[in-house]
């Protein structure tokens, strides 16, 4: 992937990062947030596509020309629910890239793998940009780059858990085996740190919403997560240091004071 722009389909976005616009406390601070982070390609869960007691709803506060809004099946446990409120999102107009997340239940938000292949593979042959949120299972991700998935999106940990990546070497060998496609990590980002390592890791991006939204101060964290996504890209192209076992001097031995 390029340094400067990451791909997903037919579509470039300057930025690594993507955010969720859900968990805040209200929508002046999630649209502050959302400038901060850097961002430009947000996700807004379709079924919040609705209206607030003033008679403006969510992507209202959202500044169309600076982000692209890529509408999630968040709270589908179904691959046919899926479709659906894929079908109504680029039907509205809104996109034909889209997130698709089939979860397997309530209490863990873990992806069904069945359900996630049978809507990825029909969402991919009816011509939509399909972005997906998987398990760190290397067989699935792979599975699904064959089906013609856009991107690749295993969870670094369970959703709203804010426990970073729990299993890095999963996350390594999903990046070996899927080569053609973007892998973005999604979910369980906590804190900046957990950014800079998904992207040390090799990564093309991060999709995060809690770790933000949750914040004591989200704003604030928005600019950290912008900060520990470009030291993390950048540690990675620079290629950091292998670990040893014993010291190694930095400074050279040769003419030292005898």
């Amino acid at each position: 992937m390029s340094e400067e722009i990451l791909k997903i389909g037919k579509y470039e976005f300057k930025s690594r990062l993507i955010v969720g616009t859900g968990k805040y406390r209200n929508f002046e601070e999630m649209r502050e947030a959302l400038d901060a982070s850097g961002a430009d390609c947000v996700t807004v869960a379709v079924r919040m596509m609705d209206f607030d007691s003033e008679g403006k709803g969510i992507l209202d506060y959202i500044n169309t020309e600076k982000f692209k809004i890529l509408p999630n099946t968040a709270g589908c446990y179904n691959a046919e629910d899926a479709i659906r409120h894929c079908e109504l999102a680029r039907e509205t107009g809104i996109s034909d890239m889209v997130k698709l997340e089939v979860l397997g239940d309530k209490q863990t938000l873990l992806p069904d793998p069945v359900e996630t292949l049978k809507a990825a593979e029909h969402l991919v042959k009816n011509g939509f940009t399909v972005l997906v949120y998987t398990s760190d299972d290397p067989i699935v991700a792979r599975k699904l780059e064959d089906l013609g998935v856009a991107a690749v999106m295993p969870a670094g940990a369970p959703i709203g858990s804010g426990q970073g990546i729990l299993n890095p070497n999963a996350i390594r060998i999903i990046l070996e085996q899927v080569t053609a496609v973007p892998v973005i990590v999604d979910a369980g980002v906590g804190t900046a740190s957990d950014v800079t390592q998904a992207f040390e890791l090799g990564v093309d991006g991060v999709l995060l919403n809690t770790g933000i939204a949750l914040a004591k101060k989200p704003v604030l964290m928005a600019k950290a997560m912008k900060a520990a996504a470009e030291a993390g890209r950048h540690a990675f192209l620079a290629g950091r240091i292998p670990k040893k076992l014993y010291a190694t001097a930095s400074s050279p031995t040769e003419g030292l004071i005898k």
